[in-house]
């Protein structure tokens, strides 16, 4: 080999694969190739995943495409209305408008009473929702006829500000409202409850879920009550704000970003729950304690497997409303009836803990916030917000 010739390569057979050799046995004449097959099979393939790929674009876009937006007006626009919203599980958004109507914005469709085009009128639908007004109350309901929810409903709602809005969630879903002037009442079993630019009166309860609370204004004769059985529960108000406090948590810390001077707290213990209770106040830095460390643990891990019952009680109840709605599927043929939704419990009395009682900036309106496992923070609402 020369200084200007390549060096030969060495060509090695390829390995068998199946009992076949390309290189030592070649396809007789006119018959396909293993090596061809495959080539075949995997364009095949490439060519499914491509069209399954492009037909799940085709159905998000056809799904966005259904979301259907109804409006409803109040009997009389001239005064606040209220808006009642029931329905068994999915993600609920309601935003605060200037708006004189209510619109409703969701991915199932309203039934109406209208006759179709074909002359039949709907009475009801496997996925659908009602929706009513009288007397200036308008009503949302999202509940099953008889029978146990499937797959969950979102719903998007927009609202004249002033309305009084009044939610109870069966079997849960995240919940937020923003920009609401009127009353809240918003119960839940399970989710997260987000409240933003709020001025009314509110009691939020959930038997499982966080609380973010952002409240613009307080005004005399407007309490605020928030209740979560577990999860942490956050409540912003105006750092010029008036009101009186009442902070409980059973298990977690109670934490504020206004000084001493502004918000103005006792700590009391209360071990018990009785007709002849005793309460002990206990000095501000929490130092001394009425419950030797052997119970308190004791209660902490007690509280930690009642919220984690809690937790899953909320969880079988989803499934178990997923599995009978696909038992439902699968025997369409089935007359039998299925179980109602049962109603949603209500949250039991809350006692013991560490409770911090006060006022703030010499006292006001009434604000009660409340947690069995979790932290509960009272903090000032940003300027900018």
């Amino acid at each position: 080999m020369t200084a200007h010739e390549s060096p030969a390569l060495s060509l090695q057979p390829l390995p068998a694969f199946g009992g076949f050799n390309p290189t030592l046995n070649p396809p007789a004449a006119g018959k396909p190739s293993i090596l061809n097959s495959m080539s075949s099979s995997l364009r095949l393939s490439s060519s499914f995943l491509l069209a399954a790929a492009f037909a799940l674009v085709l159905l998000s876009a056809a799904r966005a495409a259904d979301d259907s937006v109804t409006t409803i007006k109040f009997s009389d626009p001239a005064k606040p209305g209220t808006l009642k919203i029931v329905l068994a599980h999915g993600d609920l958004h309601i935003k605060g408008d200037d708006s004189a109507e209510i619109s409703v914005k969701s991915d199932v469709k309203p039934v109406t009473h209208k006759p179709r085009k074909d002359g039949l009128r709907e009475i009801a639908a496997a996925s659908s929702y009602n929706l009513r007004e009288k007397d200036n109350v308008v009503t949302l309901d999202a509940l099953p006829d008889g029978g146990w929810p499937g797959t969950p409903s979102d719903f998007r709602i927009t609202v004249p500000r002033a309305t009084t809005v009044v939610v109870a969630s069966s079997l849960g879903g995240d919940i937020t409202c923003t920009g609401v002037s009127g009353d809240l009442e918003i119960k839940c079993m399970s989710g997260e409850i987000k409240l933003e630019d709020i001025t009314g009166s509110a009691l939020v309860e959930t038997m499982n879920g966080e609380i973010h609370a952002s409240v613009r204004e307080l005004h005399d004769g407007k309490p605020l009550s928030f209740t979560s059985m577990n999860g942490e529960v956050v409540l912003r108000v105006p750092a010029d704000a008036k009101a009186n406090v009442r902070l409980r948590t059973q298990n977690g810390s109670i934490l504020t970003d206004f000084d001493d001077t502004a918000l103005v707290t006792k700590t009391e213990s209360t071990p018990r729950s009785s007709s002849h209770r005793t309460t002990h106040a206990i000095v501000s830095n929490g130092n001394n304690s009425v419950i030797p460390a052997e119970a308190r643990d004791a209660i902490r891990e007690a509280v930690r497997a009642s919220a984690a019952a809690i937790r899953d009680a909320a969880q079988v109840a989803r499934d178990a409303a997923q599995a009978a709605r696909e038992g439902a599927r699968d025997d369409s043929d089935s007359t039998a009836p299925m179980p109602p939704i049962p109603p949603m419990p209500p949250l039991p009395a809350m006692t013991g803990g560490k409770l911090v009682t006060g006022t703030l900036h010499g006292g006001g309106p009434e604000i009660s916030v409340t947690t069995m496992n979790g932290d509960v923070t009272l903090r000032q609402l940003d300027a900018k917000k």
